[in-house]
C-alpha cells in the first residue's frame, strides 16, 4: 500500500495538496504547524512522538520547493529544531515571536525579569491543580489542562489575571486544551507573510496547514493570497480553513508521498 492508499475518502484536499507540490513545486510555499498538525497530540507536551522518517522527508520536500517551506508553531525555535534534527527549517517559533529566516537569520524576543517571575508565580498558584501542566517557553507560557479538564474555567480566569499583570507586551491565548501567554507581537498570520517577501517564498502561492485557534491567521492570510488553507481535524469549530485534513497521519502521507516524487525525479537524469 502506498501512502496515499492511508488516505481517508475526506482527505480530498490532500490529494490536491500532493499534486500541486508534484506537478507545480515552484509555484507553492509551504507553511507547517507542528502539534496536531505534523505530530499527534499527546497527554502532555513533552510526550509527543515524531515518527522516524518525518524530518527527512520534511526536508526532501523543501528540496522539491527550493527551500520555499517553513515550519510556523507554538514551540519553541530551540524545542522545534530538537525535534527534527540534524535539519534545521526556516522557523517560527512561539506563534511568530521566535523567527529565522530561509537565509538563517534569527530575531526573537526575550522574557523580562517581570515575566521571569510571574512564571513562577503561576507554578505556585496553579500547584494545587493536579494534572495541570505548566509549560515554560522562554518568552512565553503555556498552561495545559488535557489532563484535567474540570479546571477549564477556573484556569482561564487565573490564566488572563496573569495575562493582564504581565502587560501589553504580552496576550493570552486559549489552545486546544491550553491557555497561553505569549508575546503580542507574535502572529502567525504575520509570520508567513513575513516568510513570503524572502527570497526563497517570494512570488509563491502560500499553503497554510494548522490544527488550532493559533492557525486562524496564517489560513486568513493564505486566503487572502489566493493560496490553500487547511484545518486538520473537524471543522465542526468555527476556521477559515477552506479545506480539511482527517489527521496529522494524512498530513505525513503527503508529504512522504511528495517526498518519494522528489527524490525519484532528482535520480532520474534529464534526458
Amino acid at each position: 500500500m502506498n501512502e496515499l492508499e492511508k488516505l481517508q475518502p475526506s482527505d480530498a484536499a490532500i490529494r490536491h495538496l500532493v499534486r500541486r507540490l508534484v506537478d507545480e513545486p515552484e509555484r507553492w510555499a509551504l507553511f507547517l504547524d507542528i502539534d496536531g498538525t505534523l505530530i499527534d497530540l499527546a497527554a502532555t507536551p513533552d510526550a509527543i512522538q515524531v515518527p522516524l522518517s518525518l524530518p527527512a522527508d520534511l526536508d526532501a520536500v523543501s528540496a522539491r520547493l527550493r527551500g520555499a517551506l517553513a515550519l510556523v508553531t507554538g514551540r519553541s525555535l530551540p524545542f522545534a529544531d530538537g525535534l527534527f534534527a540534524p535539519f534545521r527549517f526556516p522557523i517560527a517559533g512561539l506563534h511568530g515571536a521566535d523567527f529565522r529566516g530561509a537565509d538563517g537569520t534569527v530575531s526573537s524576543v526575550s522574557a523580562t525579569a517581570a515575566f521571569m517571575g510571574l512564571k513562577q508565580r503561576l507554578v505556585d498558584q496553579t500547584a494545587w491543580m493536579e494534572g495541570v501542566l505548566i509549560e515554560d517557553k522562554g518568552a512565553a507560557v503555556a498552561a495545559h489542562y488535557r489532563l484535567a479538564p474540570a479546571y477549564d474555567r477556573t484556569l482561564e480566569k487565573i490564566m488572563r489575571d496573569f495575562a493582564e499583570e504581565a502587560g501589553p507586551g504580552w496576550t493570552l491565548q486559549p489552545g486546544k486544551m491550553v491557555f497561553e501567554i505569549r508575546p503580542s507581537r507574535a502572529d502567525k498570520g504575520e509570520a508567513v507573510a513575513s516568510y513570503l517577501e524572502q527570497p526563497a517564498f517570494l512570488g509563491r502561492l502560500p499553503i497554510a496547514i494548522g490544527d488550532d485557534l493559533t492557525d486562524e491567521t496564517m489560513f486568513a492570510l493564505a486566503n487572502a493570497r489566493g493560496g490553500q488553507s487547511i484545518r486538520v481535524g473537524s471543522l465542526g469549530t468555527a476556521t477559515c480553513a477552506l479545506a480539511k485534513a482527517s489527521s496529522p497521519s494524512a498530513i505525513r502521507s503527503a508529504l512522504a508521498t511528495i517526498a518519494v516524487a522528489g527524490r525519484e525525479r532528482t535520480a532520474t537524469p534529464a534526458s
